[in-house]
Parts: C-alpha cells; sequence; structure tokens
C-alpha cells in the first residue's frame, strides 16, 4: 500500500511545471517521504485524500482555508503559497489553529522591478505616445513631449518594499537620482540604499518619473489622488506595478487623458477590465495585464523559496519567510 499524502500542492499542472524545476519538484518528494508520507498534486483541494496532510501547497484560486476545510485536515502544519498574497485563502481559524503559513513573494520582486524599470525607460522616452502615434497612421508628433534619459533624472520612490529595494538597485546603476518616499526609514537608511528621504508631496513636485512600491494598508489607499497628481510636473509620468489601491484610478486616467501625465501600469481596480475602459485609448498610456512578476526565472524562484521552506520544515528549522496574521492588513 503507497503511503498517505503528508504534502499536497494544489497547483494546476502546467503552474506547477512554471513554478518547480524537476531538481525542486525531487525535493518536495523527498521532504514530504521524510515527515512519513507521499508527495502528490492535484488540482483541487478535494481531490486529496487528507486525512494526514501536513503540509499544502497552494498557488490562486485556492478556496478559503475555514473552518469546514481545516476540519478535514486534522494534521495540517503548514501552508506554503507559491504566491505573494495570501488574503484569498489566509482565515484566522487557520492562524488560530498554529498553522504556519508562508509565501514566495520575495521570489517576484526582481521580475517586478525590471518592468517598473521598462516602464520608467519607456515613459521618460515617450514610447507610449510614439508608439501608439504611428499604430494609428502618424509619424513624427512633436507634441508628444520631451524625450528624457534616465542618467540623472530625479525619480520618485514610493515605498522601500522588496520590489521597491530592487528598483532602486536598477535605477541607480542607470545613475537616476532616486527620491524615497517610506515612513519607516530614517536619512541614514534611506542613504544607504543611495536615495535621498523627502516628503511625498516634495518627490511628488520634483520627480520626472513616479514609482509607486508601497504596501497595501488602510492609509495607503490612493496614496496618489487626485491632490498628489496635481503636484506632478507637466510630463511626468507614473508606473504602478504595485496595487491600484494606491492610486486613484479615475484622477490618473483624466491627467493621462489631458495630456498633462503619462502613465505605464500594471495593476487595475477592475482586472480584467473593460474594452470600453478610457485607458485602452489613451495615447500616453502603457498597459500590461498584471503580468509583472510572470518571469520565468522568477516563477523559478518562487518554487524554490517553496522547496526551501519546506526542507526547513522537514528538518525541523525555523522557517525564513513565514507571517503571521498581522501581514494580512498590508496584503490585497
Amino acid at each position: 500500500m503507497s503511503a498517505l499524502p503528508v504534502v499536497v500542492a494544489v497547483v494546476p499542472e502546467p503552474l506547477f511545471a512554471e513554478f518547480f524545476s524537476r531538481a525542486d519538484a525531487e525535493r518536495l518528494a523527498a521532504a514530504a517521504e521524510r515527515l512519513g508520507g507521499s508527495f502528490v498534486r492535484v488540482d483541487r483541494l478535494t481531490d486529496a485524500a487528507l486525512d494526514a496532510v501536513r503540509v499544502v501547497i497552494t498557488s490562486w484560486g485556492i478556496g478559503s482555508f475555514d473552518q469546514e476545510a481545516l476540519s478535514s485536515m486534522p494534521a495540517l502544519e503548514l501552508v506554503a503559497h507559491t504566491g505573494a498574497s495570501v488574503k484569498a485563502f489566509a482565515t484566522e481559524e487557520l492562524f488560530d489553529r498554529g498553522v504556519v503559513v508562508t509565501q514566495a513573494g520575495a521570489g517576484m520582486a526582481r521580475s517586478v522591478a525590471e518592468v517598473s524599470l521598462a516602464f520608467t525607460l519607456a515613459l521618460l522616452h515617450r514610447v507610449p505616445e510614439m508608439h501608439n502615434g504611428l499604430r494609428d497612421g502618424g509619424w513624427y508628433d512633436p507634441d508628444v513631449g520631451a524625450q528624457h534619459e534616465i542618467l540623472d533624472a530625479p525619480i520618485a520612490v514610493i515605498g522601500a518594499s522588496r520590489t521597491g529595494r530592487a528598483y532602486l538597485d536598477l535605477i541607480r546603476a542607470l545613475g537616476a537620482r532616486p527620491l524615497l518616499v517610506d515612513p519607516t526609514l530614517d536619512p541614514a537608511a534611506a542613504s544607504a540604499l543611495g536615495a535621498e528621504l523627502v516628503a511625498l508631496d516634495d518627490a511628488l513636485s520634483r520627480a520626472r518619473i513616479v514609482a509607486v512600491h508601497a504596501p497595501t494598508l488602510p492609509e495607503t489607499h490612493h496614496l496618489i489622488g487626485r491632490r498628489e497628481l496635481a503636484l506632478m510636473p507637466d510630463g511626468a509620468g507614473l508606473v504602478n506595478t504595485a496595487r491600484s489601491w494606491l492610486v486613484d484610478e479615475e484622477a490618473l486616467v483624466d491627467e493621462v487623458r489631458a495630456g498633462r501625465l503619462s502613465a505605464a501600469i500594471d495593476v487595475f481596480d477592475e482586472e480584467p477590465f473593460g474594452a470600453e475602459h478610457p485607458l485602452r485609448s489613451l495615447p500616453g498610456a502603457l498597459l500590461t495585464p498584471h503580468r509583472a512578476a510572470g518571469t520565468t526565472e522568477g516563477r523559478l524562484r518562487q518554487g524554490r523559496i517553496v522547496a526551501d521552506e519546506l526542507d526547513d520544515f522537514a528538518a525541523g528549522r525555523p522557517l525564513a519567510h513565514a507571517i503571521d496574521r498581522a501581514h494580512l492588513a498590508s496584503m490585497a
């Protein structure tokens, strides 16, 4: 008789292949053996025998770990998420049970930072306006606005998150002058990151590009609202690869429609948004469908983090990416 599953990955097969190399998939199976059972991948949690399950590896779309779900998993000790936010499935009951929850958001930071850099360069060089003008049948239009290099460009970084710090590294390497907004840091800490610590209004009024990397907290809802957008200089650009929660989308649409600001956005209030959404037709907007973290390398880093966490769990070592219920407040 085969051993009961003790590690279950609720990850669709194509996505599992994106996250886990052959070597890391083998590590999951080996860790399950050390935990006294087997490893199984399923599409739905209900597809597996759950009585002996000690670890559930999750991806997007899994249901809530409510009392009913937890009652079917009396041995559950760890939920390891291949993504970043666990808010969609983590519950008070899960934490009340003492289940450890980890996530692989650190694996996304470089991918998202690179898209933020690509967005930054595109806005500085007026790529959206010129691309859209050519696509619509035009040629050179002097009204697209001034083109700029990133060298010596003042760039506001809103939030020294993991992604914010990765983005800081990239823009500093290209010679930008970073202006950092983060109330949790002092000037010395910002200087160590190669940035000048400034207040939000100061950053907005000085920056050629504003890149948003702040957490989703109650106090950061529409952190960049109509008043804040009005502080940005004519011709400046806004980059958002974090969460739409942070920016008043309607106010941003108005500024881009007026041609005063440009924007490069990966996250939206409604996803997917409708065919008639105004952002689709604005010449100063560059849009991607919430895929900034979707690189091959980033996905494999996320899987590697999960495999590392499972190795440490099986060995009784502390987990590097564990979170507690307090973290849920900063997750969208």
